[in-house]
């Protein structure tokens, strides 16, 4: 198949853009997360769209807001919101892919709960992303679907879809087949993966454990990083994410940035200073950092 660049059709779980209830309108204000950080450059070098849920409960927005919303989106920033219920957010992403997905893909087994409710929204909402994604694509575009909250989705395009240009990429961990094996909706999951022409992960670790599941729970063997479908050939491989490193590098350099050093500074004064910044979230290791910076204080008590 031939790959040509024409729009790139972005589909993740969220827009890049915060949307902010004031009194008598709407704020729209640039997110800061990582995957709208790490695209961001494939948005200024590509004629590129965007479809994800707009942040605000379905239920918060009469017909006319809905309205007046998508006409901003699409006139200022080329984005397509996905309208979601408060119980869909609950279900789907509070639930299924954050109490089932999140927990099982980064090794957490005892944290997975796997209810049938959850499952069944989570498909839901996947054919909610389908029906903006059929009403938006373009005939020559390449979609790009993002992301463990939307693994049903290649293989629901392609249902619709037989000759689109489907890519997908995993943000988080691909499991071991033998962790992997625990979903019960395993074979399901896979077969929506497999919707896709490029499957990207961020290591080839992950491409491996990929590879395995597929082979034990679908029977499809790989070669040279490809697996043969009815029909279709899918092309597997990692893409370890970079940053914009130019921006980062000069960061600390704006204005802005050397005001608020020197206000910690004048704090702290000569201090040693250790920053680390994340989410309050088990998989991010924050009791295991506090736990070697102690380590770290016993072993060199000068450091005190």
């Amino acid at each position: 198949m031939e790959w040509t660049m024409s729009r790139l059709l972005l589909v993740a779980n969220r827009l890049p853009i915060t949307i902010k209830k004031r009194k008598d309108d709407y704020e729209f204000v640039p997110s800061v997360g990582g995957l709208a950080t790490g695209l961001a450059s494939f948005q200024e070098s590509y004629p590129a769209a965007w479809i994800g849920w707009c942040g605000l409960p379905s239920e918060s927005l009469s017909e006319q807001a809905r309205k007046n919303i998508q006409a901003t989106l699409s006139k200022d920033h080329a984005h397509h919101p996905v309208h979601l219920s408060r119980g869909e957010v609950k279900s789907y992403y509070e639930g299924f892919c954050n109490r089932t997905i999140w927990p099982l893909f980064h090794y957490f087994t005892e944290s997975a709960e796997y209810e049938d409710a959850l499952w069944d929204s989570y498909q839901k909402v996947n054919r909610r992303y389908l029906d903006t994604v059929l009403k938006v694509a373009q005939p020559d575009d390449v979609i790009w679907v993002h992301d463990y909250q939307l693994m049903l989705l290649p293989g629901l395009i392609r249902e619709q879809m037989p000759e689109a240009r489907v890519g997908f990429f995993l943000h988080i961990p691909f499991p071991s087949y033998e962790v992997f094996r625990l979903l019960p909706w395993r074979k399901t999951i896979l077969e929506g993966l497999l919707g896709a022409d490029l499957i990207g992960f961020h290591t080839y670790g992950y491409v491996r454990h990929f590879f395995s599941s597929v082979r034990s729970i679908l029977g499809y063997e790989h070669t040279l990083g490809q697996i043969a479908v009815p029909k279709r050939v899918v092309k597997v491989d990692a893409f370890p994410m970079g940053i914009d490193f130019e921006r980062f590098a000069g960061a600390g350099d704006r204005p802005e940035v050397q005001k608020e050093i020197q206000k910690i500074k004048s704090r702290v004064g000569d201090r040693k200073i250790i920053l680390s910044v994340d989410r309050l979230d088990y998989s991010k290791g924050i009791l295991q950092r506090l736990e070697a910076f102690g380590a770290f204080l016993d072993r060199y008590p000068q450091q005190k």
